[in-house]
Protein backbone atom coordinates (compact mmCIF):
# COMPACT_ATOMS: atom_id res chain seq x y z
CA UNK A 1 0.00 0.00 0.00
CA UNK A 2 1.67 3.50 -1.18
CA UNK A 3 0.67 6.62 2.00
CA UNK A 4 1.17 9.94 0.55
CA UNK A 5 3.45 12.20 2.56
CA UNK A 6 1.88 14.65 5.20
CA UNK A 7 1.21 15.47 8.41
CA UNK A 8 0.14 12.57 10.68
CA UNK A 9 -0.96 13.38 14.33
CA UNK A 10 -0.63 10.25 16.49
CA UNK A 11 -1.90 9.90 20.24
CA UNK A 12 -0.65 7.50 22.84
CA UNK A 13 -2.80 7.80 26.20
CA UNK A 14 -1.08 6.12 29.58
CA UNK A 15 -1.81 5.03 33.05
CA UNK A 16 0.93 4.46 35.19
CA UNK A 17 1.49 4.49 39.12
CA UNK A 18 4.36 6.45 38.86
CA UNK A 19 4.44 9.66 39.93
CA UNK A 20 4.01 13.22 38.02
CA UNK A 21 8.41 13.46 38.64
CA UNK A 22 9.14 10.17 37.79
CA UNK A 23 7.15 10.54 34.38
CA UNK A 24 9.33 13.49 33.47
CA UNK A 25 12.55 12.08 34.82
CA UNK A 26 11.98 9.49 32.57
CA UNK A 27 10.78 11.33 29.49
CA UNK A 28 13.73 13.51 30.03
CA UNK A 29 16.28 10.66 30.31
CA UNK A 30 14.30 9.29 26.82
CA UNK A 31 14.39 12.70 25.05
CA UNK A 32 17.54 12.25 22.72
CA UNK A 33 16.70 9.05 21.59
CA UNK A 34 13.06 10.19 19.99
CA UNK A 35 15.03 13.27 18.42
CA UNK A 36 16.82 11.06 16.79
CA UNK A 37 14.06 9.75 14.77
CA UNK A 38 13.63 10.29 11.24
CA UNK A 39 10.13 11.87 10.52
CA UNK A 40 9.28 12.68 13.99
CA UNK A 41 8.69 16.26 13.58
CA UNK A 42 7.68 17.00 17.22
CA UNK A 43 6.67 14.99 20.62
CA UNK A 44 4.21 16.58 23.15
CA UNK A 45 3.57 15.36 26.88
CA UNK A 46 0.46 15.83 28.10
CA UNK A 47 -1.16 15.20 31.63
CA UNK A 48 -4.54 14.06 31.81
CA UNK A 49 -7.07 14.93 33.94
CA UNK A 50 -7.26 11.62 35.89
CA UNK A 51 -4.37 10.70 38.06
CA UNK A 52 -1.70 8.82 36.96
CA UNK A 53 -3.18 9.25 33.27
CA UNK A 54 -0.86 10.71 30.89
CA UNK A 55 -0.68 11.08 26.67
CA UNK A 56 1.98 11.61 24.19
CA UNK A 57 1.41 13.81 20.91
CA UNK A 58 3.56 12.71 17.85
CA UNK A 59 3.66 14.76 15.17
CA UNK A 60 5.16 12.67 12.07
CA UNK A 61 5.79 14.19 8.70
CA UNK A 62 4.71 10.78 7.34
CA UNK A 63 2.98 7.90 7.79
CA UNK A 64 5.77 5.71 6.65
CA UNK A 65 8.28 7.74 9.44
CA UNK A 66 5.65 6.38 11.60
CA UNK A 67 4.77 3.12 10.54
CA UNK A 68 8.98 2.41 10.69
CA UNK A 69 9.12 3.94 14.48
CA UNK A 70 6.32 1.24 15.40
CA UNK A 71 8.93 -1.90 14.44
CA UNK A 72 11.76 -0.15 16.25
CA UNK A 73 13.25 -0.97 20.16
CA UNK A 74 12.27 2.92 20.99
CA UNK A 75 8.68 2.36 20.33
CA UNK A 76 8.36 -1.23 21.61
CA UNK A 77 9.94 -0.21 25.01
CA UNK A 78 7.42 2.47 25.44
CA UNK A 79 5.03 0.54 28.03
CA UNK A 80 7.81 -0.57 30.24
CA UNK A 81 9.51 2.47 30.72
Amino acid sequence: MEHQKGTIIQIVKIKTALSEDEMLKIAKEREPQFKAIAGLVQKYYIKLENDGEYGGVYVWGSMESLEHFRTTELAKSIAQA
